[in-house]
């Protein structure tokens, strides 16, 4: 069964993207390629239970179990030897990637308090996205009474984009609920 998001995609997005950049084939219109959602743990450092507990809200957000990512370098300043675990990341791709932007697009992102879009700015040069979220608490699958401590989050949106203006187009017409 298909998601919701990726049937917009083929029938309402694909044909406006079309006519408005006028391409001549349908498969050069661009299209989401994966989501990387990730969370730098600088506490983990001193406290190995947290990465625990940021490993299993990451799990419960997107469905997919995270990869701990580890220090490629020393740094003396931050007390940081290499190989050690600093953060955890989920690569989403296909059916989990579509379920997982309409999650955060129609649910989480309006539970954001004085929520009045997200920045257009944020785009990298060639049509990728990255959004910045300050807390882990805004998915509805998050129990607050559980929660240990309010983590952060970056959600990075891959597209086949290959300038800002296209990306940007594509992901409001999927939804994004971006600034006016």
């Amino acid at each position: 069964m298909a998601s919701r998001l990726k049937e917009k995609y083929r029938q309402e997005v694909v044909p406006a993207l079309l006519q408005e950049f006028n391409y001549k084939n349908p498969m050069q219109v661009p299209s989401i390629h994966k989501v990387v959602v990730n969370i730098g743990m600088g506490e983990a450092i001193q406290n190995s239970k947290a990465m625990d507990s940021a490993v299993a809200d990451l799990a419960t957000i997107t469905g997919q179990r995270p990869v701990i990512t580890r220090a490629k370098r020393s740094v003396a300043a931050f007390k940081l030897r290499e190989g050690m675990q600093i953060g955890c990341m989920v690569t989403l791709r296909s059916e989990r990637m579509y379920q997982f932007l309409d999650k955060l697009m129609n649910v989480a992102l309006p539970r954001l308090r004085d929520f009045q879009g997200v920045s257009a700015e944020a785009f990298d040069g060639r049509g990728n996205y990255t959004l910045g979220l300050r807390e882990q608490l805004v998915f509805p699958e998050i129990d607050y009474d559980k929660v240990d401590k309010v983590r952060g989050m970056e959600v990075c949106i891959v597209t086949t984009a290959r300038t800002d203006q296209e990306g940007q187009r594509l992901l409001r017409l999927m939804g994004m609920p971006f600034k006016k």
